[in-house]
């Protein structure tokens, strides 16, 4: 009856059954640690439907209760469910599993909660299978990847029209991740009381956001908001993705209708943002919905990302069926469809350079994982002779051998 236990997109031996059906007692109350900003004890408000329902039917029954994380600080995550918000610390198998992406703790996580006699806080003893999660490249491992934020249905992907406009590389790259999370993107231009170019530049959106609503969006004037919050209607998760200094903080504080987050200015000299947002968190919106925000990301390096450049960049995926070799690289090959098209002015040649960018990261990428596997399985190699020659200088020499 149980659903493999899965992380992002993998699935892991054992069903939720087996992992909880002889393990946990009856657990008692104990008390509770809030933090300032409280988010609602119902679970539907938080975004529960009959999918994490589904999951937790298993799990009911072993002592297990459903929450959802909201923040996390240090390693230490803050759960909201229907005995309010708490710490709760992780399991220790998911501690010691902290390195796979699967293992670790992260906002917009269910997870199940049991309460050990004793203990000071509950302890997170498994992460529901994730849907929706925004996946990068670890920023501090070569070759890691890092699950930033889970179970998200629609991604706002924000940039501001003031100072110099948007920028088209990084929507390009934005819409990437958005489309390779599985959720639905969204791209909100905010701050168009600041610009005097705003139907140009949401032109200009619109040529690299194929199949993908625009809305223009003004804290100030009120403009686009009510647009934005129809992408969120109850038991939907949406989260903010886009540079320090965009105005994700200020327009999640419109859709609340109060300052729930503190916002900033940015620099007058370069239009560049300073870290208002210090941690991702999730925010429960009035008459439902849930919002994640998360700090402005400088590092967003690609991870398995295959499937969202084809969803990005679907004009070039539609010229390269037209290519007349099958793995045409789109470089100097005779009958390249792509390359005709940028010759012929029907594709501009910025977006075919951003294309084979982002794709030449991927490929770096490959090629960094399979020299460290090369280097794990050398290096295994390596002690299993070290082993095996000790083994045989001392074992006792047989008469007859």
């Amino acid at each position: 009856m149980g659903e493999p236990f899965r992380g992002h997109g993998r699935a892991v031996s054992g069903t939720w059954a087996s992992r909880f059906a002889s393990r946990f007692p009856a657990h008692g109350i104990l008390s509770r640690m809030t933090d300032a900003y409280t988010p609602p004890a119902d679970l539907v408000a938080l975004g529960y439907t009959d999918r994490e329902r589904a999951l937790f039917d298993t799990l009911c029954e072993h002592g297990c209760e459903p929450a959802r994380v909201v923040r996390v600080d240090r390693g230490l995550p803050l759960v909201a469910g229907e005995r309010g918000v708490e710490r709760a610390e992780p399991a220790a198998h998911l501690l010691k599993a902290a390195n796979e992406a699967d293992s670790r703790v992260v906002v917009g996580d269910w997870v199940a909660l049991v309460r050990p006699e004793g203990h000071a806080m509950p302890i997170i003893e498994a992460i529901l299978p994730r849907h929706g999660a925004f996946v990068r490249k670890d920023p501090g491992d070569q070759t890691g990847e890092q699950v930033v934020i889970a179970n998200v249905d629609v991604v706002f992907v924000v940039q501001s029209l003031s100072g110099s406009g948007i920028n088209v590389s990084r929507l390009e790259r934005e819409l990437v991740l958005a489309w390779e999370s599985g959720a639905r993107p969204v791209v909100v231009l905010t701050k168009a009381d600041l610009s005097d170019a705003v139907d140009e530049q949401r032109e200009l959106a619109e040529q690299v956001a194929f199949g993908v609503d625009v809305v223009v969006e003004s804290a100030v004037t009120g403009e686009g908001i009510d647009a934005v919050r129809a992408h969120v209607p109850s038991g939907v998760t949406a989260a903010l993705l886009g540079a320090s200094g965009v105005g994700k903080s200020t327009l999640l504080n419109r859709l609340v209708g109060r300052e729930v987050l503190a916002t900033g200015d940015v620099r007058a000299g370069d239009d560049k943002g300073r870290h208002t947002t210090v941690a991702r968190e999730l925010i429960a919106l009035p008459g439902g919905g849930v919002v994640i925000d998360t700090p402005g990301m400088r590092a967003i390096g690609l991870w398995e990302a295959s499937e969202g450049i084809a969803a990005a960049f679907p004009d070039i995926e539609a010229l390269a069926e037209r290519c007349r070799f099958r793995d045409c690289s789109h470089e100097s090959e005779p009958g390249c469809a792509v390359v005709a098209a940028v010759v012929e002015g029907e594709l501009p040649k910025r977006r075919l350079d951003s294309y084979r960018r982002l794709n030449a990261e991927l490929a770096a990428l490959s090629r960094k994982q399979d020299e460290k596997a090369w280097r794990e399985r050398e290096k295994a190699n390596k002690a299993i002779s070290r082993a095996a020659r000790r083994f045989y200088q001392t074992e006792p020499k047989r008469k007859g051998r």
